[in-house]
């Protein structure tokens, strides 16, 4: 009988709370603390199939479909890299699905698709890995190996899942410090996220900002404070709280480069602090996304009835990158 093997991992992307731009090399190498964010993993998934095919060729299917002989030739960087990285070169279809939109969310989502495929692919290799491996080489082909000017929050959410402080130390390494699992529970009917309805890519944003690390040390380090004071206000239920702190979170996080807001974030930011929430602030690097804000009770039924925007509630997911389909037959 012909080999059949098919592979199907689950990776969560991710919501920031706290610390966003202390991940990056430019800020914890040169603080002596190093970087800290809070973020919880969302339950929102990027799904990676492979399948073994009849020939040596590659095809992989994302927005767009690639066909190829050597895996070299692949347009589709991330997947090029972890069929290197992994060894799993030929022979094989890979298939990438988003529950959200694959490009600028503001959730992490290349870094999930990044974990995924390296999940899947030693998968498919017969090998078992860690959470932190699969995050640390996440970061190895994003970061090092493609260059991306980007920080090492959203691999580590990715592959651990759950609701934690991420710690980047001076020297590289990385601590997840898994907080109080009973907190994540209450997350989905206090805090939601919001489409803006816009999208961007990060990088040019992100660039700016870690160019202009060394100048905006002060407020960096103000909001790696925030990320040690929101942990405490997630374990003690004080959601109110958290709303005012991402509000002061998101005063300091617009001063950190240029395009990091609009006048149409602007607006839909000030409708939703007129429907009632407390506080919140824009997810990921800026210019698109989603919004995250807390919401008293009522508040999330009110921006569905009065916005058009699509609202999705902060339901945690506490299983990080996840093998679930793993159908080998001989």
């Amino acid at each position: 009988m012909w080999p059949h093997l098919m592979l199907i991992v689950r990776t969560p992307v991710r919501v920031s709370f706290c610390g966003g731009g202390t991940d990056l090399p430019a800020f914890y190498k040169n603080y002596e603390e190093g970087g800290l964010v809070t973020s919880v993993a969302l339950d929102a998934y990027i799904y990676v199939t492979v399948n073994k095919r009849f020939d040596n060729a590659v095809r992989v299917s994302y927005s767009q479909t690639e066909n190829v002989e050597d895996f070299e030739e692949l347009k589709h960087e991330l997947v090029r890299e972890a069929m290197r990285l992994t060894g799993v070169t030929s022979g094989i279809e890979i298939t990438t699905i988003a529950d959200i939109p694959g490009q600028g969310t503001g959730l992490g989502s290349s870094s999930s698709v990044t974990v995924g495929l390296l999940h899947a692919l030693h998968a498919y290799a017969g090998r078992d890995v860690t959470a932190t491996q699969l995050a640390e080489e996440a970061c190895k082909i994003e970061i090092e190996v493609l260059g991306q000017p980007i920080g090492k929050q959203d691999q580590y959410a990715a592959a651990f899942g759950g609701l934690n402080q991420i710690r980047f130390n001076s020297d590289d390494s990385v601590d997840v410090i898994a907080l109080n699992s009973t907190a994540s529970s209450n997350l989905g009917s206090n805090f939601c996220l919001v489409w803006t309805g816009l999208t961007r890519k990060a990088s040019s944003i992100l660039e700016q900002q870690s160019r202009n690390t060394a100048s905006k040390m002060e407020q960096l380090e103000a909001m790696r404070a925030q990320a040690t004071q929101v942990s405490g206000l997630i374990e003690a239920g004080d959601f109110s709280a958290i709303g005012e702190l991402l509000g002061n979170t998101w005063e300091l996080k617009r001063t950190l480069a240029d395009g990091i807001s609009n006048p149409e974030i602007d607006e839909l930011y000030d409708q939703l602090m007129g429907l009632g929430c407390t506080g919140g602030k824009l997810l990921g690097a800026g210019g698109g996304g989603f919004i995250l804000v807390q919401t008293p009770p009522n508040v999330q039924q009110k921006i569905v009835t009065n916005l058009t925007n699509k609202v999705i509630p902060l339901n945690p997911d506490l299983e990080g990158s996840t093998l679930i389909l793993d159908d080998r037959r001989v």
